[in-house]
């Protein structure tokens, strides 16, 4: 049975594990809609509640694709976080800036749009195509450094004054439960957290078993200031899934020599316990008290039903202090199980 955690802001309920949806937007590879939908529906059948989705991930198909699976079902039974700062917008059929990256995606282009308008434009989009008339988590997209480089500042700047003071006005209507980031940087996070009165943030990649510098200043303010994170890319785009093995990736590029090596110790003290490494990967930023919930993407059952067998996997907490003893976690790394609500 999954444990459920309550957003300590919004008192929104989200399971331990939630379901990730660039992949079923046909990230990388094209998927039909017979297994998009079951794939979805493996996941609420099986306890997962929360699903995460986007306008960029498939320039709409996986919020149309949740929208049909999640409507089955009663509305109260399921929470699903989309995001603003992109519209979507007509173009010719093959014309779509990312068509490599999507595949076979419906012909439209995602505009950065971080202005007050274009956030109410972009949530009254995801409702449609949801299917649904209020969204329990609303993230702005990619204001980081690492989708706007020098620019940043001045996007950063534009979504302060623009979409934030539109999510504050959704959430004060309730037309959305909660708001935050959703981002590739803890650093941008900090900063937010200091300007605007955020829920919480989904933070990609940068709280894992391989990154825990956030740990220095920015998960202890989420505390101070009773704000939850959700952490996805717990895999750091592969590597803490398949080991360190040729070819391994890590954070989009091929991992050097020194993350291999790290990952080689901690595949030994795995060994040593019998623990999967890739669980201990989906179970660690869990440990956090400020961590809700941890949302690995899947694009069929059958990854959904390994997902759920890796979060429920057996791991002993002298696991957690060995690697900690071996200098594999930060030194303030929590390494002991917390309470949950199930």
């Amino acid at each position: 049975m999954l444990a459920i955690n309550k957003l300590k802001r919004s008192q929104i309920a989200l399971s331990e594990i939630g379901f990730g949806g660039a992949p079923i937007g046909n990230l990388y590879q094209s998927l039909d809609n017979t297994n998009a939908l079951h794939c979805i529906s493996t996941a609420l059948a099986n306890g997962i509640n929360y699903f995460d989705t986007a306008p960029l991930y498939g320039h709409g198909l996986s919020e149309r694709r949740i929208g049909l699976a999640l409507n089955e079902s009663e509305r109260e039974s399921w929470c699903i976080s989309s995001k603003v700062g992109r519209l979507l917008k007509p173009c010719a059929i093959g014309d779509s800036a990312d068509a490599g990256l999507y595949q076979q995606a419906p012909p439209f282009n995602a505009n950065y749009d971080y202005s007050y308008d274009g956030a109410w434009r972009s949530v009254e989009q995801s409702l449609q195509r949801l299917g649904c008339n209020y969204l329990d988590i609303v993230y702005i997209h990619d204001i980081d450094y690492w989708t706007h480089g020098t620019e940043q500042a001045r996007v950063y700047s534009a979504a302060l004054n623009g979409t934030n003071k539109a999510l504050l006005e959704m959430r004060e209507q309730g037309l959305i439960k909660a708001f935050g980031l959703g981002v590739n940087e803890w650093q941008v996070c900090e900063q937010f957290l200091a300007d605007s009165d955020p829920d919480c943030f989904l933070l990609a990649g940068r709280y894992t078993l391989l990154e825990q510098e956030a740990l220095e200043s920015f998960l202890p303010a989420c505390e101070q200031r009773a704000v939850d994170i959700i952490i996805g890319g717990p895999y750091n785009t592969g590597i803490l899934a398949t080991g360190a093995i040729a070819g391994a990736y890590y954070n989009y590029s091929p991992a050097t020599e020194e993350i291999l090596a790290k990952v080689r110790a901690m595949e030994a003290i795995c060994n040593d316990f019998s623990v999967s490494l890739a669980a201990a990967a989906l179970r660690f930023p869990l440990l956090h008290p400020a961590v809700a919930s941890v949302i690995p993407g899947a694009r069929s059952a059958k990854e959904v039903e390994s997902n759920l067998s890796l979060i429920q996997a057996d791991i002993p907490p002298e696991f957690w202090d060995t690697l900690k003893d071996k200098g594999l976690l930060h030194r303030d790394a929590p390494t002991q199980y917390r309470e949950t609500l199930a």
